[in-house]
């Protein structure tokens, strides 16, 4: 009997597995779990906040990029029973397996601050992190005339952590560009201790926000907002204080964490993250199961550069197993991020689980550069869509 191997998410992680999969072991029956129509590259969105891009082009049907011999359930997961190898669906069927690929991705907790999910995209409330609005943000970075400017970083896990403040740059160089910033008072609210976690990018951005003047306030996590009276209310981490913060605009990375229905699966640790090995990403209890992405409870940032690094090994190790040897495979934690600086610029920020910089190219990608810039722009994509995508990268 062939081995079956089912796949939960149909996004940038399920996909590059399956697609590896097809490739490597054709043999081996493929079956993708994934609810939606439409599949999106997320990184694109910066820009699209950022007037480069319209959002239509981060988008494509789904069925387009899913590998050619892969059974598509177009359903979305309910529950996991590990024991009995099976997963059930929303429409309720349930799903058999012989090895498991959690690559669900996370989801955005809108509703987490009070006045947010009922105003975003009106009033001046924007976010990058919703395809539905994603256009209302730039819309408000162009009308925007003056007055207190706001972008916000949460506490916990984000898709991407330098996405939050990639805005605020490209925000503030259009207004620099259109002669208008010093009418803009901006400001950098933080959950965190600092700017970025690597030493070596986290000076840049520090110089940056110093030559810019733009205020930031760490440790401060947003709790609530008044839409209609252009109120934001920030949570002190240490001192446990809330700050009543007036704005004229502001832009909100709500919190992010698992989907629900992992809460009960008996695979995931107690932040909700399902467990795996940091180096084989496969599982400590049930050895025919393996996660990837951002669903994962590896300790790096993130990003589909973590991803292009992790399916890989997911596979080589998925055919260890199945083969009966043990995986042998390892990751070591290569994350990357893109942080956009200013229309034209970008600090490549690439690094491990030690935070030690790996860097690609040979000169110093903490400098903001215009050929790290169109790396982004156009090579980034065209990569996901025809290397990643398709298992060859």
């Amino acid at each position: 009997m062939k081995k079956r191997l089912l796949i939960i998410g149909g996004g940038t992680a399920g996909i590059s597995v399956a697609a590896r999969v097809r490739r490597g072991m054709p043999e081996v029956e493929v079956t993708l779990l994934e609810p939606s129509e439409k599949h999106f590259y997320q990184p694109m969105w910066t820009l699209v906040g950022g007037g480069v891009f319209p959002k239509e082009r981060s988008m494509r049907d789904e069925a387009s990029v899913i590998p050619d011999g892969v059974i598509w359930k177009m359903d979305a997961a309910q529950k996991i029973d590990p024991v009995a190898k099976s997963v059930s669906t929303q429409k309720g069927d349930t799903i058999g397996y012989d090895y498991l690929v959690v690559a669900t991705g996370l989801v955005c907790n809108w509703s987490a601050i009070p006045g947010l999910a009922e105003s975003l995209g009106t009033k001046q409330v924007c976010s990058n992190y919703s395809y539905q609005h994603v256009d209302y943000t730039w819309d408000t970075i162009q009308n925007f005339k003056g007055g207190k400017a706001i972008f916000t970083h949460p506490s916990g896990a984000v898709k991407c952590g330098g996405a939050p403040q990639k805005i605020m740059w490209l925000a503030e160089d259009w207004w620099s560009r259109e002669g208008t910033r010093g009418k803009m008072d901006v400001q950098f609210y933080l959950a965190l201790p600092n700017l970025f976690a690597v030493e070596k990018y986290r000076k840049t951005l520090e110089d940056e926000v110093a030559r810019r003047e733009i205020h930031c306030s760490f440790e401060k996590n947003l709790i609530s907002i008044d839409a209609d009276k252009k109120e934001a209310v920030f949570a002190d981490l240490k001192g446990g204080d809330e700050e009543r913060v007036s704005y004229d605009m502001i832009h909100v990375t709500p919190p992010m964490g698992p989907p629900p229905f992992l809460k009960d699966s008996g695979l995931v640790n107690e932040e909700g993250w399902v467990a795996v090995d940091p180096s084989t990403l496969r599982h400590g209890t049930y050895g025919e199961v393996f996660a990837l992405g951002d669903v994962s409870s590896l300790p790096t940032s993130k990003t589909g550069a973590a991803i292009r690094k992790q399916a890989p090994v997911v596979v080589a190790n998925l055919e260890s197993v199945m083969n009966g040897r043990e995986p042998t495979a390892k990751y070591d934690g290569y994350t990357s991020c893109p942080i956009v600086t200013a229309r034209g610029r970008l600090v490549l920020a690439e690094f491990d689980y030690d935070k030690t910089p790996k860097e690609t190219f040979p000169f110093d990608q903490a400098k903001p550069r215009y050929s790290m810039y169109l790396l982004k722009k156009w090579a980034l994509p065209a990569f996901y869509w025809h290397g990643m995508l398709k298992g060859k990268m």
